[in-house]
């Protein structure tokens, strides 16, 4: 195995790369947590509309019955070697409630629109208060991209 080199990113070099894979991505890891019954976690589609984060479940999941008793929740892009951590609170919005624009948006994005199922789904919106983007040991030192949920220009 060959080592590669690692060329430490700016603030704004980061800052890009994290906005362009958060509008190129498929999926994101949720992390949830119950009070009684702990820690889950599960890849969903998403959609990233310039300021939040869109994902859509079954309004019976277990991912949806703990963003009701917890809204924290904390997401990851599936790479772990270009690492992007959101943390979060949800706003959860029924299927026959959730604003158009996200909805039609993420129903264009994977071809499937859950307002047109049968079954209940619900959707997550989550607007990041902290991420968190590195490569490598060498940009562990200001990983840190937005604070308190301010994106530095």
């Amino acid at each position: 195995m060959q080592a590669t080199e690692i060329t430490r990113r700016t603030a704004a070099e980061r800052r890009r790369d994290v906005l362009e894979r958060l509008g190129r991505e498929r999926d994101v890891w949720v992390s949830t947590a119950h009070p009684d019954h702990g820690p889950h976690q599960v890849p969903l589609w998403f959609l990233w509309d310039g300021r939040a984060v869109w994902m859509c479940t079954g309004a019976s999941s277990a991912t949806a019955r703990n963003v009701r008793e917890e809204p924290r929740v904390r997401l990851s892009l599936p790479d772990t070697f270009d690492v992007v951590l959101l943390q979060g609170e949800v706003e959860a919005y029924p299927a026959s409630e959730v604003p158009d624009e996200p909805a039609d948006a993420f129903a264009g994005k994977f071809g499937w629109d859950p307002r047109t199922e049968q079954g209940a789904f619900v959707y997550l919106r989550v607007e990041p208060t902290t991420v968190r983007a590195w490569r490598g040991e060498r940009e562990l030192r200001g990983r840190v991209v937005v604070r308190e949920g301010v994106w530095p220009a």
